[in-house]
């Protein structure tokens, strides 16, 4: 008897200890449902919001520390000297009672900030200026006015070119373009008689761009595509009983769109010059024309449907020869999504032109009347992120950069500066994160600001001229999110891919209360889009992560190959090849993570995305049911024909049996696992019937799985509260075993 005793004291003890750590329990519920508001304000010096004071030696801003305190602080740009003005909330208190004004939560207390050398401080507020005295709290009003500070320009600005614009009449006013029946005419804008310069051309939307000498001009005009319709019912309209049609243009992958093409005219010739469209046969789009100076050429940007071929066309405007002066036509795809840029250096006859041609995003640098490579600005085994302002004063170019530091995330943003032949590279940017900056009004001072997922924000003072640092200003304070029940910071983690060479980069994020003892089940959320890549590199106070993970399970986030910004290898895997997202590198990542951390149990594995995200969600159970064995899928482009046009057939290229190969409804009889499909039902940006037909090709194979279309709900609809319920719910059954808050 007393030994029966030990052993249900025994047992009733373990089973205490499971409801301490339960998973799926009531009282896990309980706490990720309060982190989101909890985690809300609770991150102090999460950012420095600089104003400058117009001469650029002095910049002001303020820390709010929680509980309604803050503090001002005044910092020398030169030296990095810093004054706190304490006890912010006071002179809050005090100018409001001055000004008989109450500022709002992101309402700017202060325009200026000056230090006396008494240490009390000058500060000009809603137009009045005022003596504040930080020691006894006194404000009283001044009787000259200071100027008000400016915020720090943000970098760019300069950059954007606006490329000639459409105008029928002539830079000279004597002619306007007229189109009359789908005809071109040109008539003298003072009387006379009118030219003609085409013949039941059925000309539609046309665009007019005229030589400087008003001898020429081209006119644009697009042939219109066809109007692909999508309809949908609005089952519960909230102002009927009855529901309602709505219908929208959305076209779609192998649609006929529309086209643009060129006409030349010539008005000494009266007539029109003919033009050879070998160059331009079938494009996606034609844009950013250009006339020379002299007005013997002009040039445009041709991006040929499929995108394999990115060109600058340079067309004679005596003869309408035409020639390439720049392209690129990758075997795969050239990025017009985030990679296109170009910037035209009129007064040094050059363009500066972005390519992936060596295996990396970078910078040339062409002739632009020959088209003749003069150098490669940047290189290296890095990509050039994105182009923040051209100084063709100092031949200078500021951008953003990746993958530039090997000891760190390939996918940290770091700030440089280069010169136009490639020489003089300047790092603005140091620490080991992400980073973001604001220049001085002067463009001398960077106000630096980097974090990781692990790593709180951290700003800098740093110097434009050569990065150097001038001081660390703040480092954010996280000891209020700490004291939260549930918060916990995630893992960076890396592991080879699928060709055990390339590192493969992600983060985990585990319950609060983990016990390695134990075996948590492990969910991946994913999103293989191929325009961008996915896993969190900045620090936030809240993930959405934490969701599903507090709950008791490991969550992960990982790029795999075929997403964007590494090389141009790593990126083309999704070339006509979106089933793949990146799961070859995804398993042996996770699998690397479950070496090194034993408690995941990789014999359990669930997914879960949306968009792009929901086609893979679906697709890990059809491609991959040993690994993946429960789904929830939320508003899936599953089958890339369904989809918008622009974004599918940038990854996928012209139609063919590639898009069927890669469809969720061409593999839904494959289904293995436990699936949630949802969907709303007015989903805009991608066509709801895409999941209702892998709905359909579900149940003609005889498969079980769980589906809900929720009433009135656009894109998106999973991230909703009720959904997001929902969606842990069905993990917390099937991976956890447990009947959701239980107990």
């Amino acid at each position: 008897m007393t030994l029966v005793l030990r052993v249900l004291a025994i047992l009733s003890s373990l089973a205490l200890c499971n409801i301490a750590l339960g998973q799926g329990s009531k009282a896990d519920y309980e706490r990720t449902s309060n982190l989101r508001t909890q985690a809300r304000g609770n991150l102090l010096k999460g950012w420095v919001e600089a104003r400058w004071h117009p001469d650029g030696t002095q910049f002001w801003y303020q820390n709010k520390l929680g509980d309604g305190q803050s503090e001002f602080v005044v910092v020398e740009a030169a030296t990095g000297n810093r004054t706190v003005i304490p006890n912010g909330s006071r002179l809050l208190r005090a100018l409001e009672e001055s000004l008989e004004h109450e500022f709002k939560e992101d309402e700017p207390v202060l325009e200026a900030v000056l230090l006396t050398e008494g240490k009390t401080a000058l500060l000009r507020s809603r137009g009045k200026t005022f003596h504040y005295s930080p020691t006894t709290g006194q404000l009283r009003e001044h009787g000259e006015e200071i100027a008000p500070s400016r915020k720090s320009l943000q970098p760019g600005g300069g950059t954007r070119q606006r490329f000639q614009r459409s105008n029928h009449t002539s830079p000279d006013r004597q002619w306007k373009v007229e189109v009359r029946e789908g005809d071109l005419f040109t008539k003298p804008t003072e009387g006379g008689e009118d030219l003609r310069f085409t013949e039941g051309a059925g000309l539609e939307r046309v665009s007019i761009f005229w030589a400087p000498d008003s001898k020429r001009f081209v006119a644009f005009h697009r042939t219109p595509g066809e109007d692909h319709i999508v309809h949908v019912i609005e089952s519960s309209p909230a102002d009927r009983v009855q529901p309602r049609l709505k219908s929208w243009r959305y076209t779609k992958p192998g649609d006929r769109i529309a086209q643009t093409r060129l006409v030349l005219c010539d008005l000494e010739a009266k007539k029109q010059l003919p033009l050879d469209h070998d160059l331009f046969p079938n494009p996606w789009s034609i844009g950013n024309l250009r006339w020379a100076a002299d007005s013997s050429r002009f040039t445009f940007l041709y991006n040929q449907r499929g995108h394999q071929v990115m060109r600058i066309v340079t067309v004679d405007s005596r003869t309408g020869e035409t020639g390439s002066l720049i392209e690129d036509t990758p075997e795969t795809f050239f990025n017009y999504f985030q990679k296109l840029f170009h910037y035209y250096l009129d007064n040094r006859g050059q363009i500066i032109w972005m390519s992936e041609r060596d295996g990396w995003n970078h910078l040339y640098l062409f002739d632009s009347t020959s088209g003749k490579l003069l150098n490669q600005v940047t290189r290296g085994n890095w990509v050039v992120r994105g182009v923040d302002r051209i100084d063709p004063e100092k031949q200078q170019i500021w951008f953003r950069a990746c993958g530039m530091n090997p000891e760190e995330d390939p996918y940290h943003i770091h700030y440089c500066r280069i010169n136009f032949d490639g020489s003089g590279l300047v790092r603005l940017t140091a620490g080991d994160g992400t980073h973001n900056i604001r220049l001085s009004p002067d463009r001398r001072y960077v106000i630096d600001h980097y974090s990781r997922v692990d790593l709180p924000p951290v700003h800098e003072l740093r110097r434009s001229e050569d990065g150097s640092l001038v001081t660390r200003l703040e480092e954010a304070d996280i000891s209020r999110l700490q004291d939260i029940p549930g918060w916990s910071m995630p893992e960076r983690f890396v592991a080879k891919g699928r060709d055990g060479k390339t590192d493969i980069w992600g983060v985990i994020h585990r319950p609060s209360q983990l016990d390695p003892a134990r075996d948590y089940p492990v969910v991946e959320k994913i999103y293989a889009g191929p325009h961008g890549h996915y896993v969190p590199k900045r620090f936030y106070d809240f993930f959405t992560a934490m969701d599903i993970a507090e709950l008791g399970c490991v969550v992960v986030v990982i790029d795999g190959m075929g997403t964007n910004w590494r090389s141009k290898a790593f990126h083309d895997v999704c070339w006509q090849n979106l089933r793949d997202a990146g799961f070859p590198d995804r398993i042996r990542w996770m699998q690397a993570a479950a070496r090194k951390y034993p408690y995941l149990d990789l014999s359990r594995v669930g997914i879960y995305g949306g968009s792009a995200g929901g086609q893979n969600a679906l697709g890990a159970l059809l491609f991959h049911p040993d690994f993946y064995k429960v789904a929830v899928s939320d508003c899936g482009c599953h089958d890339n024909r369904m989809d918008k046009i622009h974004w599918n057939e940038a990854w996928m290229g012209l139609m063919g049996p590639h898009y069927a190969e890669n469809s969720n409804v061409t593999h839904a009889h494959k289904l293995q696992g436990k699936l949630f499909l949802t969907v709303g039902e007015l989903d805009t940006n991608v066509d709801p019937a895409s999941t209702m037909q892998v709905v359909n090709a579900l149940i003609k194979a005889d498969k079980d799985f769980d589906f809900l279309l929720v009433p009135g709900a656009k894109h998106g609809v999973g991230e909703t509260p009720y959904l997001r319920r929902r969606r842990q719910d069905f993990f917390v059954r099937h991976l956890l075993g447990v009947e959701p808050r239980e107990n």
